[in-house]
This record gives C-alpha cells, structure tokens and sequence, in this order.
C-alpha cells in the first residue's frame, strides 16, 4: 500500500530535497523553517566514520561541552556520602544518596540522564552494570563521571557538557540542540562537537576518518551536510 504524506509533510518537501548535499548553516536553516509540531523538536546530528569499531583501538568516544548547550534539561543523580553529597546538592544535583539510591536503581529505576559517582562508590556501582550498562548510563572516569569533584561534573552537565561514542556501526549520534534555537547556535554547537571528535581520533584509523554527516529534527528530514562546509 502506498504511504501518503501528511499536509505537514508535503509542505516540508515542496523546499527541501533529502536528496541534495547541503552547507551546514543552509541545512540548520531549512530544518527550523520546517513546519512545527506541537512540542519542540531535538536536533541532532550523525556522523558516519571511517572507523572499525570492532578493534579496541579504534574507539572513538569523548566528551564537549556544547556552548549553546542542548536545550534539554538534565537529570542528574549523584552516588556521594558525607561532604561530597553535600557539594552535588549545592550544584545543582537532582536526586544524590548512596546505599538507599544504589538499591532503587538495583530495583530497576533508570529514570535519569546522567549518574556520577565518586571513586568509592564504585564498588557497589559495579554491581548495577546490567541495569546502567544497556542503557548507557554506567558511570566511567573517561566520561568524567566517576570523579571526586562532583560539584564540577553536575555544573558541566547542567550546563550543556555531552559524551559521544561510535556505536557497532561507526556512526556518532548526538542531541545537539532543539529546533527553538537559531541556526548560529546550532552551528556553533556542531562545530564544536565535530572539532572533539576529530581530536579523538584514533592514531590507527587509516583512510577518511569522517565520511558523512546528517542532521535532523525529531519530526523533520534528516539532510545530507557537506562535511568541507563545517568549520
């Protein structure tokens, strides 16, 4: 059966070709033209590479603070006892505990962004790894969630701090920003993502390390970017 297109849709595709390779600022621009929906749409970007995600040495992950941040208001939980509890509350944490908390998630609650943990809560955070593992949320110091100066972790996540990582494919997929902020915002914050994913790239990667790029809205196209556009 053929599928029709929605009047939204339609109106979509009478400007934008997904067939086309746009400019970065050109395609940012023609996705917050869009026609809107009724709440306010993620942006987020994917990155193809040139990576084998299967060699150990060739993991691509890291972690940016977006200037603009991402427009998302962050959940997240700390795993602290004593003073460092205290410093995760002043900053901002939304829900902090230690023995009490680490058996609510071992019960299943995953109703978070972002855990961090401090080095001595670690022990028993490993024992959470099939509940936070296949959800991604397992704390690690590379992501700078496992550290003594919690107070600093929560303030760059607030504020706009992500991780990105290859999945089995090799592609980068990241929320980086919602369609309510201009296009230079968005531009800035790609840029700025892009410019750490190429500083991690791994000295064994041969051949084109960044191969394409897409960027899309939750309800919207997802357009091809020339990645020589991107600064």
């Amino acid at each position: 059966m053929r599928r029709v297109k929605s009047k939204r849709l339609k109106k979509i595709y009478e400007t934008i070709d997904n067939s086309c390779t746009y400019a970065l600022s050109e395609a940012l621009k023609l996705l917050i033209d869009c026609p809107k929906v009724k709440f306010n749409e993620s942006v987020e970007v994917s990155i193809k590479t040139g990576v084998d995600p299967r060699k150990s040495d060739q993991q691509v992950r890291g972690t940016v603070a977006l200037p603009n941040g991402t427009g998302k208001n962050i959940k997240v939980v700390v795993l602290a006892k004593g003073e460092n509890a205290e410093k995760a509350k002043e900053a901002g944490a939304d829900e902090i505990g230690a023995d009490e908390l680490i058996a609510k998630i071992k019960g299943g609650w995953t109703d978070f962004d972002v855990l961090v943990a401090t080095p001595d809560m670690m022990r028993e955070v490993g024992k959470l790894g099939k509940v936070l593992g296949p959800r991604g949320l397992m704390p690690t110091p590379k992501a700078g969630t496992v550290t003594v100066d919690v107070a600093k972790a929560v303030t760059e996540l607030k504020a706009g701090k992500i991780e990105f990582k290859v999945d089995k494919g090799g592609v980068i997929n990241n929320l980086v920003g919602k369609a309510n902020f201009d296009s230079k915002s968005l531009e800035d914050n790609i840029n700025t993502l892009l410019a750490a994913i190429v500083r991690a790239k791994p000295a064994t990667a041969k051949g084109q390390y960044l191969k394409s790029m897409f960027v899309s809205t939750t309800m919207g196209p997802g357009l091809r970017v020339d990645i020589s556009s991107v600064a």
